[in-house]
């Protein structure tokens, strides 16, 4: 008997180190992550974070910069990943960054995402229906908030991508001398706008989704979407701008996970994982809606991330075993 369960023991030591290494192929690796100064983007990087924990990755501190300086970093290899590049917005920031000969998307990570201008519903149920309503000095003074007559847009912070586009529409729809463009600390400025709108007076604004502004000023309940006069993006770019019967202005637009070349190559788990993971937009806006409420502290933000992987369980364990098997 002794012999026999030593025997024993001992196959099912040398069997268990294979199965180990199958089951965490990432160990020994030092993952870096790249990630905005958006708050309500931390929910979706942490979902990647615990599938590459899951798969035996070490993951560093992220960096957190703002997105166009997290495109550079990626580009000149002080990163391995971003996991929320835009593949239109954010052209311009991918060529700057050495583009594909460097970079590589993975994904779509997040589906149909849009972004454009809106006012509140009381104005457009009048007729304001469009941006360039807003040429009318008349009518861009119904959302002047300082008194220069001029109507004030709550817009895109720098570095983002969307003040580019913003900055270009301006120019080609011809509204400089009409609408104020007003960038700074973007959920400051969207307080300020929510506050105008309590009030009872006409708001416009620049926004997108999945972000938790949708869940407090409801387009359809709320405000409205306003379309463009037309088609007209930065540098040539053409895309689909066209949302919901309406032409928003912006492309719309997938959500990539965005590594290096390098990175993906050296790691073939990992990359599988990126090409399989998905979430829906409906729950990153449920979950930052949940932020704005006051649900914004880091074990609250890691709460959310658990319980959508235990709903999303069979789907989450899937991209597991892919990646498992890519490591073969």
């Amino acid at each position: 008997m002794k012999h026999f369960s030593f025997t024993t023991a001992l196959c099912l030591s040398l069997l268990s180190t294979p199965l180990l290494a199958q089951d965490k192929p990432g160990e020994g690796v030092t993952v870096r992550p790249i990630i905005g100064n958006i708050a309500e983007e931390q929910f979706q990087a942490r979902v990647l974070f615990q599938g590459l924990k899951d798969l035996g990755y070490t993951i560093a501190d992220p960096q957190q910069v703002e997105i166009q300086t997290a495109h550079l970093a990626l580009g000149t290899g002080d990163g391995d990943f971003y996991p929320a590049h835009w593949e239109n917005l954010q052209k311009a920031f991918f060529d700057e960054s050495g583009g594909d000969a460097v970079l590589k998307k993975v994904g779509p990570f997040i589906s149909g995402v849009v972004q454009g201008y809106l006012i509140d519903k009381a104005t457009y149920d009048s007729g304001v229906t469009n941006l360039g309503d807003l040429k009318d000095p008349a009518i861009a003074a119904k959302f002047d908030s300082n008194g220069d007559g001029k109507a004030d847009l709550a817009g895109c912070v720098p570095g983002w991508g969307c003040e580019r586009v913003i900055e270009h529409h301006l120019t080609e729809y011809g509204l400089r001398d009409t609408v104020e463009h007003n960038q700074g600390e973007y959920n400051a400025l969207m307080a300020d706008t929510i506050a105008r709108f309590k009030t009872g007076k006409p708001i416009l604004y620049y926004t997108w989704t999945p972000y938790w502004v949708s869940g407090v000023l409801v387009p359809g309940r709320d405000v409205e979407w306003l379309s463009v006069p037309y088609t007209s993006l930065p540098d040539g770019v053409q895309a689909n701008t066209e949302f919901d019967g309406k032409n928003l202005g912006f492309a719309v637009d997938n959500i990539y996970i965005l590594a290096t070349k390098k990175f993906l190559d050296a790691n073939p788990p990992a990359a599988k994982f990126f090409e399989m993971a998905k979430i829906d937009i409906n729950d990153v806006s449920a979950q930052n809606k949940s932020m704005s409420d006051g649900k914004d502290s880091s074990d609250d933000i890691d709460a959310d991330v658990a319980a959508w992987i235990a709903a999303h369980q069979a789907d989450y364990d899937s991209w597991l075993a892919a990646a498992r098997a890519a490591a073969n």
